[in-house]
């Protein structure tokens, strides 16, 4: 059975989710603080987040970035009644996996809970066992990676995009493409997202992330992802 942690102020929001999850079969935790929320997710194991954006104390930026510092890797889907697109680049830059808006429907939240716990569970991955990406071991099956006998931290959603480069290995792979199969979003979301995120997964893929070797950029068009190591000549950001 799933552990879902709320962290929510809004009391009739916090009843409203925790009667309908609990419904659906979710063991739900609510916490109303972003530093008690923040305790909680640190000390406590769960399979999913749900986290507002403002929030007493610590605003949900914080909690999310501060947890993803730590090495929390458990899916997050940030909760807000702002539907700016800078507020929704920011979360996804910070290590969300998800972001709906207020007011939502039941259903439409139901159906992302469900989406990004299936993913979390790694039922969708078609490797039948860990590979080799530059300097690290990645299973995407279990959402692991290791440096060496070093265990490497990686947040659900930083696998995917190294799942989707290397199920592409070879072909390039346009930010925007990227937004829509990883993401699920249209390509009007900001494509610094994808970048931010080839950015850190270089910090963990390349010996020398400032001269990439393994995931490439390819000007005006994406990103390339290849085995075999590729000299060159600058930095490429």
């Amino acid at each position: 059975m799933e552990r879902i942690l709320i962290i929510e102020d809004e009391p009739s929001m916090q009843t409203g989710l925790r009667d309908n999850l609990e419904l659906e079969g979710y063991t739900v935790t609510i916490e109303g603080d972003g530093r008690e929320g923040l305790e909680t997710l640190l000390k406590d194991p769960f399979d999913l987040v749900i986290l507002d954006v403002m929030l007493p104390s610590m605003s949900g930026f914080d909690v999310l970035k501060r947890a993803r510092a730590r090495g929390i890797a458990t899916p997050v889907m940030m909760l807000t009644a702002r539907g700016e697109e800078i507020d929704k680049v920011l979360g996804l830059e910070l290590g969300a996996d998800d972001y709906i808006t207020k007011p939502f429907s039941l259903r439409e939240l139901l159906a992302r809970v469900k989406a990004v716990l299936r993913r979390g569970q790694g039922s969708g991955s078609s490797e039948s066992g860990p590979v080799e990406i530059g300097m690290l071991t990645v299973d995407f099956s279990g959402y692991a990676a290791r440096r060496g006998e070093m265990p490497v931290e990686m947040t659900p959603k930083e696998c995917e995009v190294l799942k989707h480069l290397w199920e592409h290995r070879n072909q390039t792979v346009s930010r925007d493409q990227l937004l829509t199969d990883v993401w699920g979003y249209d390509d009007t979301l900001s494509t610094r997202t994808v970048d931010n995120f080839i950015l850190r997964l270089r910090q963990k893929v390349e010996p020398d992330p400032a001269h990439p070797r393994y995931i490439l950029t390819i000007h005006g068009a994406g990103y390339k992802l290849i085995l075999s190591p590729h000299t060159q000549a600058g930095p490429d950001p």
